[in-house]
C-alpha cells in the first residue's frame, strides 16, 4: 500500500471514529434533555437501566478513543517511514493485512503470538 493511500485511509478512519463519538455525545445529551426532570419518583429499575446505558456509552467512547490513538500512532509511523513494518521482527506486514487492519503494528505471525499469551 503506498503512503498516500495509507494516509487517506487512516485519515478517513479517524474522522469516522470522531463522528461516532460526536453522535454518541449528541444522543446522550438528547436523552438527558428529554428525560425525566425528577429522578426521585423514578422506579429503581429505570434508574438502573439509565445508569447501565450511560456506562455502556462511556465504554464505547473509551474504545473509540483508543482506536483513534491507534490511528494516530499509525499516522506517526507513516511519517517516520516505519508504517507497514512489523514492530517485533522488522519484516513487512503485507498489503493484505494493512487493507483489513490499517493500524496493524505486527505481521500476522507476531500478532498471533501476542494473542496466544
Amino acid at each position: 500500500m503506498n503512503d498516500t493511500a495509507a494516509r487517506e485511509r487512516l485519515e478517513k478512519e479517524k474522522e469516522r471514529l470522531k463522528a461516532l463519538i460526536h453522535n454518541l455525545g449528541e444522543d446522550a445529551e438528547a436523552e438527558e434533555n428529554g428525560g425525566e426532570l425528577n429522578t426521585l419518583d423514578q422506579h429503581p429499575a429505570d434508574a438502573g437501566s439509565e445508569t447501565f446505558e450511560r456506562e455502556k456509552d462511556m465504554a464505547i467512547v473509551s474504545n473509540l478513543e483508543e482506536q483513534i490513538s491507534e490511528v494516530e500512532a499509525a499516522l506517526k509511523r507513516l511519517e517516520e517511514g516505519t508504517y507497514g513494518t512489523c514492530e517485533k521482527c522488522g519484516k513487512p506486514i503485507g498489503d493484505e493485512r494493512l487493507e483489513v487492519v490499517p493500524t496493524a503494528r505486527y505481521c500476522v505471525e507476531d500478532q498471533g503470538a501476542r494473542e496466544a499469551l
